[in-house]
């Protein structure tokens, strides 16, 4: 799903169907129903497939594409040096850029990273209701650098069950990080020294909130899968980080970006 906040910080979404996009908030409290038709078509290639690897990849192209190296998730374990880049290219374009080292609050607080063209889209798509960024880094490397030490204090995984039965009380991130970067210095030194005065830099910057259009928050999770069931429907109760949330259960969007669907409202 496409998000962008408003003036008001409220996230809008829009559903792509085919080559259209439908409005989701004015759908909340109607009756939705998704059905899958069968087919997924890799996100990449465009082939048709029988299973989605990776977010939306053929079993081909996930092997292939840099963009689904496991470097990705564990951006510290880059090998470009070693010259064994899937796709040198893509790696020079996508890692060798600026990135942000974050703090956010989804189910609680956590330490993040994302390129510096996806804020606040990286918020959002965790469901995160406030962020804040810390570090302007030189290279996805070295923002995993910086994250595993913040790690080793904070959580840098969503709990997403939480995250979806609610909004985590409010956290004052200034003062969090004010806390937890001292704790981080020496670290932050020995990157520095290695890779130079500009490898991370801090910010001083205001924290962003985020609400997310959503009536009534589920008490229970259950979730709905294409895989098992292609048909999804009930009332349409909110929507939060790349999840529907129905009456019925909810669905993680992302995760089927590459199955073709049929929309209906009732």
């Amino acid at each position: 799903m496409s998000a962008k906040l408003d003036d008001n910080q409220l996230v809008h979404y829009r559903l792509p169907v085919g080559d259209q996009f439908l409005d989701l908030n004015p759908l909340i409290g109607q009756h939705l129903t998704l059905n899958h038709t069968g087919n997924i078509f890799c996100c990449h290639c465009g082939k048709k497939t029988k299973k989605s690897y990776s977010q939306g990849h053929c079993y081909v192209c996930m092997q292939k594409l840099a963009s689904c190296d496991m470097c990705i998730m564990k951006p510290e374990t880059c090998h470009f040096d070693q010259g064994t880049c899937r796709e040198p290219s893509w790696g020079e374009a996508n890692c060798f850029t600026s990135h942000y080292v974050y703090l956010s609050n989804t189910s609680g607080l956590k330490v993040g990273i994302t390129r510096h063209t996806q804020i606040p889209t990286r918020w959002i798509d965790q469901g995160a209701t406030q962020g804040l960024l810390l570090f302007k880094v030189a290279t996805r490397f070295i923002s995993g650098l910086v994250e595993i030490e913040l790690a080793k204090m904070i959580a840098d995984k969503t709990n997403w069950r939480t995250m979806l039965k609610g909004n985590a009380d409010d956290l004052d991130l200034k003062e969090q990080a004010q806390d937890l970067i001292p704790k981080i210095q020496n670290q932050l030194q020995h990157i520095t020294d290695i890779h130079g005065s500009q490898a991370v830099v801090p910010l001083n910057v205001d924290s962003q909130k985020i609400a997310f259009p959503i009536d009534i928050f589920p008490t229970k999770i259950s979730s709905h899968n294409f895989d098992k069931n292609p048909t999804v429907s009930g009332i349409l109760q909110g929507i939060k980080g790349q999840y529907l949330l129905f009456d019925t259960g909810v669905i993680n969007i992302r995760k089927f970006s590459s199955y073709e669907v049929t929309v209906s409202t009732d």
